[in-house]
């Protein structure tokens, strides 16, 4: 708002000044190009130092317009949008203070969020295992792969809105077909880009797909041993299933089977992918055929079918693709091959270190 102040004497002063030391006669006339008096003269008086002052208009002058007064000098608005918008200058600078500052000054809660912010999940929500699952889920599919003597179910993560999916490389392989079911129903085909068993990773590709939901990938070197993880994959079929827990120790050697025909026989059986650790084999014989790769180890349930899903963080970004469960020894079918909360992911710094190779085709391509 605009005010107008006006102080005693502060125009009279002003207009004063240009005809301080010069005498005034009445049959005078106006000098056109010289301001005009105000229209409020001061009192009559003499000046006791001898000069004269204006202090009765000039009968013989003629009738001049009067001249408006110069506005009062604006005074700057200091409330709170002058504030507002100081501290959104000096946050968008500084970054992340935005939010804190306009909540400080409004007093409204809401958070918001800057373009530095790598969580999926609100702040307030970070490790919230229902607001993970929410905001995780849809980029989670279930992938079956039909077999040239059957058929496996896993998981996978999708990377790309246009389809691309990461997941294990046991899960397709070998596959005459693969269908891929998102977490609202729908089915998609898909295509196998590039495999690289060496990692145990494959990419796929649905046919026909657009706007879905990209997972965001995360930074699985700054994983620390005690961090809350949520699993998302589709074990024994059931699309979307949750679990969580903590990661339970980093860098273990892992090592899982290359050959085709021993994986495809695992998934058949329904039991865990095999895999070999501390020079011991878990979920039936790992082959001739085997690489090794550093893992995550987490006690966030997984069940036969969470192969190739999501390991997720607290604020739901993707550290690792789940591909290996501990099953008991004497376990004769999939429902007696439950978890027992040891489970084993691939760093998702792996992956994206592997992306390329991938979608050119795979190493196993040019082997």
């Amino acid at each position: 708002m605009t005010e107008s102040i006006r102080r005693d004497g502060e125009y009279e002063t002003a207009y004063q000044t240009p005809y301080q030391g010069a005498q005034l006669h009445a049959s005078a006339p106006v000098d056109p190009e010289w301001p005009p008096p105000p229209a409020h003269q001061p009192a009559p008086g003499a000046d006791s130092g001898g000069t004269a002052l204006l202090t009765h208009p000039a009968p013989a002058a003629p009738a001049v317009p009067p001249v408006a007064e110069p506005p009062a000098r604006k005074k700057r608005n200091r409330g709170p949008i002058a504030l507002l918008a100081a501290v959104a200058i000096v946050a968008a600078a500084i970054g992340g203070g935005t939010a804190y500052g306009i909540q400080e000054l409004t007093g409204k809660n809401d958070v918001v969020s800057s373009s530095t912010t790598t969580s999926v999940v609100p702040s307030s929500r970070t490790g919230d295992v229902a607001s993970i699952a929410a905001a995780v889920s849809p980029s989670v599919v279930e992938v079956n792969a039909t077999l040239s003597s059957g058929t496996s179910t896993g998981s996978g993560v999708i990377i790309t809105s246009d389809g691309e999916i990461v997941t294990n490389n046991h899960v397709i392989s070998g596959a005459s077909s693969i269908k891929v079911k998102t977490s609202d129903g729908k089915e998609y085909t898909a295509q196998v880009v590039g495999t690289d068993s060496a990692k145990d990773l494959a990419l796929i590709k649905l046919e026909n797909a657009s706007g879905l939901k990209a997972a965001t990938l995360g930074d699985s070197d700054g994983v620390q041993v005690g961090d809350t993880v949520v699993a998302i994959g589709s074990p024994e079929g059931l699309t979307g299933t949750v679990t969580s827990g903590i990661v339970s120790a980093l860098d273990r050697d892992v090592t899982v089977s290359t050959d085709e025909s021993q994986g495809q026989q695992q998934q058949q059986q329904g039991g865990g992918w095999p895999f070999e650790f501390g020079g011991q084999q878990f979920n039936g014989e790992t082959g001739s055929s085997t690489t090794t790769y550093k893992a995550i180890q987490t006690d966030a349930s997984l069940n036969p079918g969470n192969s190739g899903g999501a390991l997720i963080d607290a604020s739901g970004n993707i550290i690792g693709i789940n591909s290996a469960m501990y099953s008991a020894a004497d376990a004769t079918s999939s429902s007696e091959a439950g978890s027992v909360g040891l489970g084993f992911a691939i760093p998702i710094n792996t992956v994206k270190s592997d992306l390329a190779t991938l979608r050119a085709g795979g190493s196993d391509s040019n082997s």
